[in-house]
């Protein structure tokens, strides 16, 4: 099912705290490096509308800002920011990125 907002999304839950991670910069890009789409998660963790409705198929990146996020609330961690590297294979597809974060920890996978 696609997004007619979005190809990629994303979601980022504080596992630590047990809420929503409000507040995290998510930085898009394609496999060069090159700057695709920029979000902020909403009060939800949620980026609804990160980069165009469509794009090519390739390796591309998502970079969540988690040190901006943990010292914002004052709290030590351990990844300054999360990097996840997906491949686009079917552009027909959405493609949404969950995290699962905590100070000293993360985990993700491809959600629907």
């Amino acid at each position: 099912m696609s997004d007619p907002r979005s190809h990629v999304t994303a979601h980022v839950l504080d596992a630590a705290r047990g809420v929503p991670a409000q507040g995290v910069s998510v930085v898009l890009a394609d496999h060069h490096g090159i700057h695709v789409a920029d979000a902020v998660t909403d009060e939800q963790g949620r980026v609804g509308t990160l980069g165009p409705a469509e794009l090519e198929p390739g390796t591309y990146r998502l970079t969540f800002a988690t040190g901006a996020y943990f010292a914002a609330q004052h709290t030590e961690c351990f990844h300054p920011e999360v990097v996840v590297t997906f491949e686009i294979t079917a552009p027909d597809q959405h493609y949404h990125i969950p995290l699962l974060l905590s100070p000293f920890a993360f985990t993700t996978y491809r959600g629907s």
